[in-house]
């Protein structure tokens, strides 16, 4: 299994945004087989910065996932939707192995 971490820089004035696009992406990503654990909005702290974690079997289904998302009519309004709100600064993409019992 792998996790793919999001650390999302934020127009902190455009939250309510961000947040409806994290609405939008959690279905899609199951969509594609994978387990989305979420996103965490700033609440104290930094007021620009947002994060998103989610698991695919694989690296190789990750990578299967992010093809099949270019050519997705709902992904794509997604993407659109992200750039037209200007919602996102900029983000990181990091992958991690879980570790469980």
């Amino acid at each position: 299994m792998i996790t793919c971490h999001l650390r999302y820089v934020i127009d902190p004035f455009k939250l309510k945004e961000f947040e409806h696009y994290g609405k939008v992406w959690i279905p899609l990503v199951k969509k594609f087989g994978g387990i989305h654990h979420g996103y965490l909005l700033p609440s104290e702290g930094a007021n620009n910065i947002a994060l998103a974690s989610f698991s695919f079997p694989s690296l190789a289904a990750y990578e299967e996932y992010r093809a099949k998302s270019f050519n997705d009519a709902e992904c794509l309004a997604a993407f659109k939707y992200a750039e037209e709100t200007r919602c996102i600064v900029s983000y990181e993409r990091t992958f991690f192995r879980p570790v469980f019992e």
